[in-house]
Order: structure tokens, then sequence, then C-alpha cells
């Protein structure tokens, strides 16, 4: 019987691979596979003969074979499929029939007669029990899709797990329920979690839908709230950008000039030397530029940080940039706000004011770091220029550089 088992594996896998049509995701051989497994993890804790353990391994391969066929009365049609196979590999009528009844005790919802019906129907739902259940049934979810036998939605689906687990489904064998009953609860506490928690969500969408028509002729349009949003956070983004930049040109050039008041400058007083005076000035003095104009195209501008009453009631101050109330006690800003909050001109007015003046700060970064760069660039060409005539002309070096040092 070893050799039949192996032969209706094989077999399985080729019907399966040829003619099972690839939108069964769920009832195909990896699932043909779980409940071989799970037959062998039942038949192992349980009182089975080898023969019966056998018989209800060959009904676990075939169990869905029929689906080659459609879903329709698939069990009969797997049990025709089984009988034949075992026929042609000279297998007993009596062992044929058992397989035949074990195949057809799969049908939802029958009720088993005996161990081995027990233990077939256990290992068919042995899924709802496994860390893997929400997987699966997501493929079985899109497989009835697939074959317009469900239109359910995720929601639907879920409320059709939860009446599976708790009203439709038992295990029967002594093993499941001591083994898999406990993971199955804890499949269906997740379901029940998630059931709540969607619930939750639609309460809030209600709600929430209850306010924006409340307030529908009282808030911005959503395309004003988006230009303000987006611009604002490019701005932003923009001078982030902008530091960054300068904070690496900084680093850089420090690191040249710490390196060559380390190494190079202590060096120019020997005489071999000399004609690396040039270069290593003009190498030093084009960093400290670059550093001088990165310092201040990071250096903040802060004003006086003040407003006066009779500027919020003439609508003359941004209340939303900081430069204008940072020392003004928080009851005052309160009570400036509080004033203008209704005013939704005056709100778009400051917050048209805002960008502009961000635009303006970072037309100055820019314009600061443009010509860092172009001072750094320079720079960097002219001191490799001078250090190459500088080795390529060194006494002519020597007698250029003299006299700066005689001084």
């Amino acid at each position: 019987m070893k050799a039949v088992l192996e032969k209706a594996e094989d077999y399985i896998f080729k019907l399966f691979k040829d003619k099972l049509p690839k939108t069964y995701l769920y009832h195909n051989f990896l699932h043909t596979q779980r409940v071989v497994d799970s037959v062998q993890e039942i038949v192992e804790k349980s009182d089975i003969d080898t023969k019966d353990a056998e018989i209800l391994k060959l009904a676990a391969w075939f169990h869905d074979a029929g689906y080659i066929d459609g879903s329709e009365d698939h069990e009969n049609k797997s049990a025709q499929l089984a009988k034949q196979f075992l026929k042609d590999q000279g297998v007993g009528q009596e062992d044929i029939k058992k397989v035949e009844r074990c195949i057809l005790a799969t049908t939802f919802g029958k009720q088993p007669e005996d161990i081995l019906e027990e233990i077939i129907k256990d290992a068919d739902s042995s899924h709802l029990a496994k860390d893997y259940f929400t997987e699966v049934s997501e493929l079985l979810h899109q497989e009835l899709i697939l074959h317009g036998k469900e239109e359910q939605s995720g929601k639907e689906w879920r409320t059709e797990n939860v009446r599976l687990f708790s009203e439709q489904h038992r295990y029967y064998t002594r093993y499941a329920v001591e083994h898999w009953e406990s993971e199955k609860n804890k499949n269906l506490l997740n379901l029940l979690k998630k059931q709540k928690k969607n619930k939750k969500k639609q309460k809030k969408e209600v709600v929430k839908a209850k306010l924006k028509a409340r307030y529908k002729n009282e808030s911005p349009e959503r395309g004003i709230q988006t230009l303000f949003r987006v611009t604002l956070r490019n701005h932003i983004k923009l001078s982030d950008i902008a530091d960054t930049k300068a904070n690496i040109l900084l680093s850089v050039n420090a690191i040249i000039i710490s390196l060559a008041l380390a190494n190079l400058i202590p060096k120019l007083d020997a005489p071999t030397n000399r004609h690396l005076m040039i270069p290593s000035l003009i190498l030093v003095l084009f960093s400290v530029a670059a550093i001088i104009l990165s310092i201040m195209s990071t250096q903040p501008n802060v004003t006086g940080g003040e407003f006066t009453k009779d500027q919020v009631q003439k609508r003359k101050v941004n209340l939303l940039f900081f430069g204008n109330f940072f020392k003004m006690p928080y009851e005052k800003y309160q009570e400036a706000i509080d004033a203008v909050i209704d005013d939704k001109e005056y709100i778009y007015t400051m917050l048209t004011k805002d960008l502009y003046l961000l635009g303006v700060v970072l037309k100055r970064k820019y314009k600061l770091l443009k010509i860092t760069y172009i001072v750094f660039t320079v720079g960097i060409i002219l001191s490799v220029v001078a250090f190459i005539f500088a080795f390529a002309n060194v006494e002519l070096a020597e007698k250029v550089a003299e006299p700066i040092i005689s001084k």
C-alpha cells in the first residue's frame, strides 16, 4: 500500500498541474498536502492501525480531486477518480469503498459515522486552528469571488467566518479537540477583534461625515487647504535642503583648513617648501570664504518678537510667524488669536504672507549657497592649478614667495 500512496501523490500532483484551473487559489495541491499532513498528525496520536492510516491518506490525497471539473458535487467526482485509480493499482474492493466513504465524509455539513470519517473531516478543516488561517481564508475568499460564488466584502466575509467558527464547525477527534480547539478559539478571537475594530472605524466615519455636513459652509474648501499645506511643506523641505547643503560645505572646508593648518602650513618655513606658499594661501583663503558664506546662509533672522493691540485690530501683524510674538505673554497671544480666528480673510492673508516671507528667506539662502558653491569650486580649481604650477616651476615660485616670507 505504501507504493500506492506514493503513486497517488504523483498522480494528484500531475492531475492538478495539468487540469486544475489556476483560479482555484485555495483548493489546490498545497491544500491537499496540508490535509494529508494533518491526517498523519492525528493518526500518530490515535489508535489507528497501519492499513486504516493508509486508507485515510489515500482519501486525503483524492478528497478534492473532483475540482478539476468544477466545485459542484466535487466529493462524488473525487470518489470516482479515487475508485478508478485504486482499481488500476489493484487495490481490493473493500479498501476502495472505505476510501470513497472517507472522501464523501468531507462534504460540508455531513456528520461523520466512524473514527475514520472523523479524522478526515478534522484534517480537512485543520486550517481553522493554524497560524496561517488568515492567509488561506483570504485565498478561499478570492477563489469564491473568481468563480462567482461570493461577492462579499471583507467585512461580510469576516462575519461569515465568525459564524462558521461559532455555529457551523466543530472538531470530532480527541486529538483535534485537545490540541486544535484552543488555537481555533484564538483565531476566532482575532476575527472578533477585527470585527469590533471595523465597527469602531465605521462609527468614527459616521461621526466625521456628520461633522463635515454640519460645518460644510464654514470650513475652507479642500483645494485651498491643500494649496497652503503643500506649499508650506515644500518651503520647509527646501529650507532643510539648503541648511543641509550649507552644513556639508561648512564641514568640508573646516576639514580642509584643519588639515592645512596641521600638516601643510607649518612646513612652509622650510626653503624646500617655499614654492607651496601661494597654492596653500589660495586654498586656505577660499576655504575661509566658503565657510563665512555658509554661515551667512544658515544665520537666522529674528525680528522684535512683539506686537501691539492696535496692530491686531488693524490686521497689520502676522500672528503665525514666531518672530512676531515670541516675547509676548501667552495670554496676550491667545487674546490676539481669538480676535482674528473668525476672520477667514485675515487668516488667509496671514497664511499667504507667511508663505511669501518663507520664500524670501529661501531666496536669500539659495543665493548665498550658489555663491558659496562658486567660491568653493573656484578655490579648489585655482588651488590645484597653483599646486601644479608650483611643482612644475619650483624655482620661480620660490622667488615669488621669498618677499612674502621675508616680510
